[in-house]
Parts: structure tokens; C-alpha cells; sequence
């Protein structure tokens, strides 16, 4: 069974993929081209107008760069990007396939895994251009950069656990979308993806941690782009935080989705 629902995944995930991009003339080359676009954008108006610039361990202040803050930024926005994707899409997941809800044979609890499946297919393409960027802006791409699918897998946890809940809801609430879509820019601008940590008062620094995206996009940034180990304290704390909101999402959707048929 468990193969079978793997091999499932798997489908839906290239069809999700694919089926976004058919008939347009870039095809997959858009899943690039979007996240390139707004890291343009928010490099001018933060980097350029604002003149923000990250402080890079081990090295120089005047060594800073508009160039280094980009790469910086697009490491946090690929961070963003996947979890604005997979929750967005959340609250009308299941209204959107409610054919297979009445499907008693179709296990729907995959839908949310599926999307966010199809984000994660981004996420590497966006990486493997930041490795690039990395190599081109610092001249060498640090050997952490192994554990960058480790520092990931916990915040993938997470993004679907809310998922579920998420996907639950807005059976019986349509408004949930509309109440998602301001969270998340919330999200992103009370997030590190435009300052860093030490920007903050010491006393705020603690409770940015409280923030969904905090410790995956510092993990990330540190073992991409500065070749440091993550925090393992924070790290440990966090995958343990995305486990159980996993396992309570999953639980929430199984008792909720008893009424979905009677709904739509």
C-alpha cells in the first residue's frame, strides 16, 4: 500500500508540474524566471534605494556588496517561496478536487503532500541557480552545502502538517483564503528574508524564532552560502516542533474529513 500511495505521489506531483506550465511558451523555464524577477525587484528597492547590506562572516565590511545581498535575499526567498506556495494553495485544495473526494478509493489526505511536492520541484531549481550565484559572487561554494536537504526536510514537515489543517478548514470556511493570503506577506516581512537577527533589539532577537520561516531560512543561508553548521540546538527544537504539528494536522484532517462529501 504504502508503495502504491508513493508511486501516486509521484504521478500527481509531475502532472501538477508539468500541467502548470502547459501550453505557455517558457514552459518550466517560468518556475525560474518568477522567483528571478522578484529577487530583482526587492534587491532594487532593498538593496539599491535602501542600501541594506548582510554582514558576511569573515569578511570586511567595505568588502559588502549589492551582488552579496542579492544572493543572501534569494536564499531566504527560495525559503518564502516554497512555503507562500503550499499554504496559499491550502485553504482550496480539497473544494478545488472535490471529484475525489467522493472517490472513496483516492487517499485525498495526499492532495496537500502533492502540492507541496510540486513546490519542492522549485525549491531544487531555484537552489541549483543560488549555487551558482554562490560560485559567482564568493568564488567557491562551501562544502555544508551537503546538508542543505537536512536543514530543509524539517521545514517541508512543517509546511504540510499546516497544510492539512489548512486544506481542512477551508472545506467549511471559504474565507480562509482570504485570511491566509495577508498572513503570509506578514510572514515575510517579520521574517529574517530581508534583515538579519542581529538587526533586532537583543531582547526581540529570541522571539524572531517564533516565526515559521526564521530557522530554515538561517540554516539554509549558513550552510549554502557561508559554510557554517547549523544551530543544532534551534535546528533540533524546530524538527521536533514540525513533527508534531505534522502528526497534529494529519490527525485534524482525518476527523474532519469525514463531513467533506455532505459540504461540497
Amino acid at each position: 500500500m504504502l508503495q502504491q500511495d508513493v508511486t501516486l505521489v509521484s504521478m500527481l506531483i509531475r502532472r501538477e508540474v508539468v500541467g502548470r506550465y502547459r501550453g505557455s511558451v517558457f514552459g518550466l523555464l517560468w518556475s525560474l524566471l518568477n522567483p528571478l524577477f522578484m529577487l530583482a525587484v526587492y534587491t532594487f528597492v532593498f538593496g539599491v534605494v535602501m542600501k541594506t547590506r548582510w554582514t558576511i562572516p569573515d569578511h570586511p565590511a567595505a568588502a559588502h556588496s549589492t551582488g552579496e545581498f542579492a544572493v543572501v535575499l534569494f536564499c531566504g526567498l527560495i525559503v518564502f517561496q516554497f512555503f507562500a506556495e503550499v499554504i496559499s494553495l491550502s485553504p482550496g485544495l480539497i473544494v478545488a478536487n472535490a471529484n475525489f473526494v467522493k472517490k472513496i478509493v483516492f487517499p485525498i489526505e495526499v492532495l496537500p503532500v502533492v502540492s507541496a511536492g510540486a513546490a519542492l520541484f522549485h525549491v531544487a531549481v531555484n537552489l541549483v541557480v543560488l549555487l551558482a550565484f554562490v560560485y559567482g559572487v564568493f568564488g567557491r561554494v562551501p562544502l555544508t552545502v551537503a546538508l542543505a536537504p537536512l536543514v530543509f526536510a524539517p521545514f517541508v514537515v512543517f509546511v504540510v502538517g499546516i497544510a492539512w489543517m489548512l486544506a481542512s478548514i477551508g472545506v467549511y470556511f471559504r474565507d480562509m483564503g482570504q485570511i491566509v493570503s495577508p498572513l503570509v506577506t506578514a510572514i515575510l516581512f517579520l521574517s529574517p528574508v530581508f534583515f538579519q537577527r542581529t538587526a533586532l533589539p537583543v531582547w526581540l532577537q529570541p522571539w524572531l524564532s517564533l516565526n515559521p520561516l526564521a530557522v530554515p531560512v538561517e540554516s539554509l543561508r549558513n550552510v549554502v552560502i557561508f559554510g557554517i553548521p547549523p544551530e543544532w540546538t534551534a535546528f533540533g527544537s524546530y524538527s521536533l516542533v514540525a513533527i508534531v504539528i505534522a502528526l497534529f494536522g494529519y490527525h485534524f484532517f482525518q476527523k474532519t474529513r469525514r463531513g467533506f462529501a455532505d459540504v461540497l
